[in-house]
């Protein structure tokens, strides 16, 4: 006997609402701005780029407060409404989790900025079809901080980890690579994002002091979403089990009126578990939305030549049966 579920209904055309939207909407973070004061040149506390000009005060934000935008998020989820295809709304919760980042300076950085870590240059990527890969998509995290060096930029072949790549027309834009970082691990032994990002910063402080002004535009963080509950609680509901891989930039520029805040929307997503007209309303432009957010993603790591492992993950995936 099958169980009946309000899932199980059309979602009426005459509505134009779109969960993915306010998926979308809820899941992106606001960082508050404010005057940061100028740098000394002195390096005393291993913090400062090397630099020989006087910087005047500049608005913008450090990457601290990034983080602590999800601290939130972090304990306790990100809340989204669902609106159901009866016309019933749930609150759904996310967890997010560090997926990959990739952190580009203006200016060289001095060593002892660089990190107090070990240094881990990443062994080729295993492919999400490899024979070995779980359902969850993991196995471990690659850390690599690349050395300050001016030859050190996306698509170096250390940076990119693809000796054989041709692509060389973007190599002098992305900056300084100070950090990358892709997540190999499976959903369930990820931790949340704050608490991955206070791991990592005790051994690179640059991924709390960097400014959003020292930071290149190139400079990146891809998120993964993935339910761990709904409010009220919903049985045998396949829809509600859909993952979500945003890709957002860490070097944000003001939209609105709001002085005193900057959003960092995704500028590319990719989905795994999506189906049904609960998420790809026809009414409206979802279905659009999905292939031009895919399609940003696809061409985004192409041409930092970034293998993500959650990417390649997710896009093998997709349209399989729930």
């Amino acid at each position: 006997m099958s169980v009946f579920s309000p899932w199980d209904l059309p979602l009426p055309y005459a509505s134009n609402h779109s969960n993915l939207q306010c998926f979308l909407r809820c899941i992106t973070p606001v960082v508050p701005t404010r005057l940061l004061p100028k740098k000394c040149n002195e390096d005393s506390n291993g913090g400062y780029l090397e630099t020989n000009e006087k910087e005047r005060d500049e608005e913008g934000y450090s990457l601290s407060e990034v983080w602590e935008s999800y601290r939130e998020w972090s304990a306790y989820g990100v809340d989204v409404p669902i609106v159901l295809n009866n016309g019933d709304c749930v609150v759904q919760y996310y967890s997010p989790s560090l997926s990959a980042m990739q952190i580009y300076t203006f200016k060289p950085f001095s060593s002892s900025f660089r990190g107090l870590g070990n240094m881990v240059k990443p062994e080729n990527v295993s492919s999400c079809n490899d024979d070995d890969d779980d359902d969850d998509g993991g196995s471990r995290s690659e850390i690599y901080n690349s050395p300050a060096s001016s030859n050190d930029s996306c698509l170096s072949s250390e940076a990119a980890w693809d000796e054989d790549s041709t692509q060389t027309n973007t190599m002098d834009q992305c900056g300084y690579l100070y950090y990358q970082y892709n997540e190999m691990a499976s959903p369930y032994d990820r931790v949340p994002l704050q608490v991955k990002m206070n791991e990592l910063g005790k051994h690179y402080p640059g991924l709390f002091d960097l400014r959003s002004t020292e930071i290149s535009p190139y400079s990146w963080m891809a998120i993964a979403w993935y339910p761990v509950y709904q409010i009220p609680m919903a049985t045998n509901v396949k829809e509600l089990s859909a993952c979500f891989l945003t890709y957002h930039p860490l070097s944000g520029s003001r939209t609105g009126s709001n002085k005193e805040e900057i959003s960092l929307p995704p500028f590319a997503v990719v989905t795994f578990k999506l189906f049904g007209t609960l998420w790809i309303n026809p009414e409206t432009s979802d279905k659009d939305t999905i292939i031009c957010q895919q399609t940003a993603a696809s061409n985004w790591l192409r041409q930092l030549q970034f293998q993500h492992h959650d990417f390649n993950f997710f896009m093998s995936r997709q349209f399989q049966n729930p």
